[in-house]
């Protein structure tokens, strides 16, 4: 069931999707040092759908049939295929940094598109909080030179944003499914597809050999695919596809503090207040309840006599 406020295992769950997805965009600027974005991203998910295949057919989990398995492998693509074969090569482009930037637009996205599919009505306070987000995000992730973006890593971000923003939708309609056997059917769909598209654009296929790459790839597979496309389901699962979307908003405040602590770089003001920014817009825009769950939780609070 759906609720706008999410119990204690949705908010954790939300809480180490938020903390895993922000590491990935560290782990993939490190990737592509090495591998090229297509291959890369398709040698990550391939060896995602296996991981997933076995933990299915350990489980014994029943696949999906029919039009539950045409949605669940449309989710595939849009998910792992089209989303992040944009968002591989946009970070070949420019900083992970400025990726998130144009990524945290995902909020504002997904609600839009769920709106006009009719799965959920907009609501204000989400619209507001991603737009004061976004400023957030912009002002930490920019200096006295400003920020300076290709404009065809920033068309492959956008496109990447609205891809994802689809995706969540997709997410939010086979959430009722166990999340690993979606994601076994998803990534043995998307998988192949980035493979068939690094071949066309005829991409070298080598295996990791930088220590750095190893250990970005593996993380990749094992938290950025294993555990964050798990998280997400189970998110999705119980809350809206507005607030699940402003995990995207909160990644690159996570991403600020990884590639702090692994490139050895500062932290500045500029970040830490736009960081601060980008959580209170957070809070408001999809967090904190609104005022009819809160006359909703006190009508369901028994009269008492003193």
């Amino acid at each position: 069931m759906t609720t706008n406020t999410p119990g204690v295992s949705t908010m954790a769950a939300f809480t180490a999707a938020v903390l895993i997805g922000g590491g990935n965009f560290v782990a993939v600027r490190f990737s592509n040092r090495e591998l090229e974005p297509f291959w890369g991203a398709g040698l990550r998910f391939s060896l995602a759908a296996v991981l997933f295949v076995t933990v299915a057919v350990a489980l014994r989990l029943r696949p999906p049939r029919g039009r539950d398995l045409a949605l669940t492998a449309t989710y595939g693509i849009f998910s792992f295929t089209l989303s992040y074969a944009l968002m591989y090569w946009a970070l070949v482009r420019v900083t992970a940094g400025s990726t998130a930037v144009v990524l945290a637009a995902v909020p504002l996205i997904a609600p839009i598109l769920a709106s006009i599919q009719r799965l959920e009505a907009i609501k204000p306070r989400a619209i507001v909080g991603a737009v004061v987000a976004i400023g957030g995000i912009v002002w930490m992730s920019t200096g006295p030179e400003g920020l300076v973006i290709p404009l065809d890593g920033l068309v492959a971000a956008l496109l990447a944003a609205g891809t994802i923003g689809q995706s969540v939708i997709l997410g939010k309609r086979v959430s009722g499914h166990h999340p690993v056997m979606t994601n076994a059917v998803g990534l043995s769909v998307g998988a192949p597809a980035l493979l068939a598209l690094s071949l066309a654009a005829g991409e070298t296929w080598a295996l990791p050999q930088q220590t750095a790459v190893v250990w970005s790839v593996t993380y990749l597979v094992l938290l950025g695919s294993g555990g964050l496309f798990v998280l997400l389901l189970l998110v999705m699962r119980k809350w809206t596809v507005s607030a699940t979307a402003y995990a995207f908003v909160l990644f690159p405040v996570v991403t600020m503090l990884v590639e702090s602590w692994l490139a050895d770089e500062p932290l500045t003001l500029r970040g830490l207040t736009g960081a601060l920014v980008v959580m209170a817009a957070a809070w408001f825009g999809a967090l904190a309840p609104s005022g009819s769950d809160r006359r909703r939780r006190r009508s369901a609070e028994p009269l008492t006599t003193g």
